[in-house]
């Protein structure tokens, strides 16, 4: 209840013990009430406004740094785009572009890329370049395509290698047992348990290449393992081919000796943010999910 004392509101918290009973007038005969004032009489003001209002405003703060994080990162991106993307594709990329175009006929490209990523990974090599160019030479429809059965082959082969060292990756599974214990997760559980711990482990930080060898000594079935790969890997290639196509884009501009337009910059800027976005964003739900799956229990 409150009441009024020197013209200001106090308020006055009365708790009442089990047994205790008040009247209809209010007092209370048998019971004992806790008075929260000091020895003056005057209240105490009440700080749960003030409570709500600093956890609001940390919030605020937060989404006000982020987004001035995102239009510092945006504008960063525009002056790249603007100044330094010109220098960089006539020095490094358009004398590739014009070597390829002229050395290699479409087939044969076609085999090179299909090659590059499909053995790349065996020889620990990175692929990703490869993705690259058949991002800005096919384009999203046949170059997904192209990359993602190159990518069967190459996530297939180390499976079956890496079981001819079977025993020295366990070891290095002993080694290290806290890095290891979400891959030996992978390889518990049922069919769809494996498949979608898999996924989840191509779509996080884990090394690519070093999981295609890791993956054997798990227990993990083939199956899983080939489709769980090949899912987990999609966004990689969307944003491997979208890489291409940008860097397609700014090389046609800077061999034209013209810049791009502002639409041109924005949508450029616009898209490079929501792709490292969408990776951040992707990235950290995989390692929560596989967080998740280590710990809960495992069906047979």
């Amino acid at each position: 209840m409150t009441y009024c004392e020197d013209e200001s509101v106090v308020l006055e918290v009365s708790t009442r013990m089990e047994g205790d009973k008040i009247d209809d007038n209010g007092d209370n005969s048998k019971g004992d009430y806790v008075d929260l004032r000091d020895e003056n009489g005057a209240g105490e003001r009440c700080n749960h406004c003030g409570c709500c209002w600093g956890f609001g405003g940390s919030v605020f703060w937060y989404w006000v740094k982020l987004a001035v994080t995102f239009t510092f990162l945006g504008l960063l991106a525009a002056a790249c785009v603007k100044w330094v993307s010109p220098f960089v594709m006539d020095k490094e990329i358009i004398p590739v572009i014009n070597w390829e175009t002229t050395t290699f006929s479409t087939p044969v490209l076609v085999v090179l890329l299909f090659a590059s990523v499909a053995l790349f990974p065996t020889l620990l090599l990175p692929s990703s370049p490869s993705m690259w160019v058949a991002g800005m030479t096919f384009g999203y429809g046949f170059g997904f395509l192209l990359i993602i059965t190159a990518a069967a082959v190459g996530v297939s082969l180390p499976y079956f290698i890496g079981s001819l060292f079977l025993h020295k990756i366990r070891g290095w599974f002993d080694k290290y047992p806290k890095r290891a214990a979400i891959l030996r997760a992978a390889g518990e559980g049922n069919w769809f348990h494996q498949f979608r711990s898999v996924a989840l482990i191509r779509i996080s930080p884990f090394p690519y290449i070093l999981y295609n060898y890791c993956a054997v000594a798990t227990n993990v079935k083939y199956g899983p393992y080939f489709l769980g790969s090949l899912a987990g890997m999609v966004p990689e290639i969307f944003v491997a081919i979208y890489t291409g196509i940008v860097i397609r884009t700014l090389a046609d501009a800077s061999n034209d000796r013209r810049s791009l337009s502002a639409s041109q910059i924005v949508f450029t800027v616009f898209g490079f943010c929501a792709t490292v976005v969408a990776t951040i964003i992707i990235t950290v739900y995989a390692k929560r999910q596989l967080k998740v799956m280590q710990d809960e229990p495992l069906l047979a």
